[in-house]
């Protein structure tokens, strides 16, 4: 079995292997909005990648793997399908335009591609750290963990469903979606999407392992700080009428029943 920085660092070259095949297709489709289809799924790689350099509890390293695996593929096949044959993301052509087309292409490899590679790479500690170590057996933090993966993974599995199913109505649009999962919290999918890495993180801290378990931290800042909440909060009370309400009456992340 490998040291616990040598797994580490071999999943960050599988990854940017990964990442450098995308971004090569990318520049023979012009379209670098590829990479967020398989943001999910990269992650499901570098548990495979886990499983396979470390010798922990079984029943534990087959739980991460799992959970891992429903979670990735569930979000890049959903991501996919959303974003197929709509072209470009508007953050991408934003990119494209302010550094130029010719250029773009190779500040994009650095900007998003490798970017995200080494995110997704520090994001999965978690799983290395769950599946490496094998001093502790199964028990009920790994219990509380899958409960709390469960919770995530409803929430943003079924905030993504109703907002879909809300949008495929065509007098639904330039409405909000204010009900089921949207009535407790303004990004149930972003909320669902944090729970899920928490209750990884939960995983990880029961086998023993603590520092890799930041990864879900990790994670959740991005979501609140970066690319998630306040990113998208930005855009919205710009072209959502009735946003500045749905802000006062409803909780931003975590869900909480609303204010009368």
């Amino acid at each position: 079995m490998s040291t616990f920085l040598a797994t580490y660092l071999g999943a960050l070259a599988v990854i940017l292997v990964f990442m450098t095949v995308l971004w090569i297709f990318s520049v023979l489709v012009r379209n670098a909005s590829i990479v967020d289809p398989f943001w999910g799924p990269g992650f499901v790689l570098a548990a495979f990648y886990y499983y396979f350099q470390t010798e922990g509890v079984p029943a534990r390293q087959i739980l991460v793997l799992t959970l891992t695996t429903i979670w990735g593929l569930r979000l890049g096949l959903y991501l996919g399908w959303r974003n197929w044959g709509k072209g470009e993301d508007f953050r991408y052509r934003q990119f494209r335009q302010d550094y130029g087309r010719e250029r773009y292409w190779w500040v994009s490899f650095f900007q998003v591609f490798l970017l995200q590679g080494v995110l997704m790479w520090l994001i999965s500690a978690p799983l290395l750290g769950a599946q490496y170590y094998s001093h502790r057996p199964l028990g009920w933090l790994d219990a509380a963990g899958v409960l709390i993966w469960l919770v995530g993974f409803v929430f943003e599995a079924g905030g993504d469903w109703q907002l879909a199913r809300f949008k495929s109505d065509p007098a639904n649009r330039g409405k909000l979606l204010t009900s089921g999962f949207w009535r407790y919290t303004r990004h149930p999918n972003y909320f669902g999407d944090s729970a899920v890495w928490w209750g990884l993180g939960l995983i990880c801290i029961a086998a023993g392992s603590f520092v890799p378990a930041l990864g879900a931290v990790l994670m959740t800042a991005m979501i609140i700080k970066i690319s998630g909440v306040s990113l998208l909060e930005k855009s919205l009370k710009k072209v959502k009428p009735g946003y500045e309400e749905y802000v006062r009456n409803t909780s931003s992340f975590i869900p909480w029943f609303p204010k009368k």
